[in-house]
């Protein structure tokens, strides 16, 4: 065995390559629905991490829509470049054009090497702090997360809007919620402060948190909404499903109908 529940890979290893189109295409569920929006702040020719959870998807997409060689795809693990694998393979790399140590990895990291880092969105307050470190008892510590984000050049926050039992679905190009989640992410204070939005505010970083229904903005004026999927409710599937209200900006758009479709988006021809 070579990852938890998984034969050895070659592929993972550098022994050999695999076609990209070998590996399979994940189903359209919120995830889904969130990398394929978070793939579209994928700059040509950008250095990436993504991280654990919901992050792991935009492996995915960026391969079904042929646009993973036009990037280096790192993961914390030390793989860079390739097809980052999530899940219980998540640190392997198929066909990664190096492989190094942790700590190089890391290295690398702190020293401002990323252009763009894709992370989980936990608990989120109107400031922008973020936790995903400590909830009640259960302490999860933050792992890699800090090095990660302090110093990359741009931060993407990725998370489903609520937690606990949410259930989705896509129709005709727009997002229908089956079920909320029970747990609000979007909250008045976060128990833990992982990520510091003032900070971030004060060193000009550009913060994005993404959902399957909304996409908000760090601004100097807080969190701010800037997009709204397709088919939602502002009022009664937004902002009823926060703590605080939001800043909300003047040109709200909506988020864009390829993402809620079976079909691929095209973001090659983009």
């Amino acid at each position: 065995m070579q990852c938890l529940g998984m034969p050895y890979d070659g592929a993972l290893t550098g022994e050999f390559r695999i076609p990209v189109d070998a590996i399979p295409p994940i189903p359209l569920d919120a995830k889904k629905i969130l990398a394929r929006r978070a793939a579209m702040e994928l700059p040509k020719d950008a250095i990436v991490n993504l991280g654990t959870g919901a992050p792991e998807k935009i492996a995915n997409v960026a391969a079904e829509e042929g646009i993973s060689d036009s990037m280096t795809l790192t993961v914390e693990a030390g793989g860079i470049a390739g097809v980052p694998y999530g899940g219980t393979q998540f640190g392997a790399s198929a066909n990664a054009m190096a492989i190094l140590d942790h700590n190089v990895q890391f290295d690398f990291y702190q020293g401002g090497g990323l252009d763009v880092a894709f992370l989980g969105l936990a608990e989120t307050a109107p400031n922008g702090d973020l936790n995903v470190s400590k909830f009640g008892t259960r302490l999860a510590g933050a792992g890699g997360f800090i090095d990660i984000t302090q110093n990359a050049k741009k931060v993407v926050y990725c998370g489903t809007f609520t937690a606990k039992g949410l259930k989705t679905e896509c129709r005709d190009g727009k997002l229908v919620i089956v079920q909320e989640g029970a747990k609000k992410k979007f909250v008045n204070q976060v128990e833990h402060i992982t990520f510091s939005g003032v900070y971030a505010n004060k060193v000009h970083q550009p913060v994005l948190y993404i959902t399957e229904r909304a996409v908000f903005e760090l601004r100097p004026e807080g969190v701010t909404l800037i997009e709204i999927a397709p088919g939602i409710d502002l009022q009664t599937q937004v902002l009823d499903q926060m703590e605080f209200m939001p800043k909300i900006a003047e040109d709200l758009k909506l988020m864009d109908e390829r993402i809620f479709r079976d079909e691929l988006m095209g973001l090659a021809n983009d």
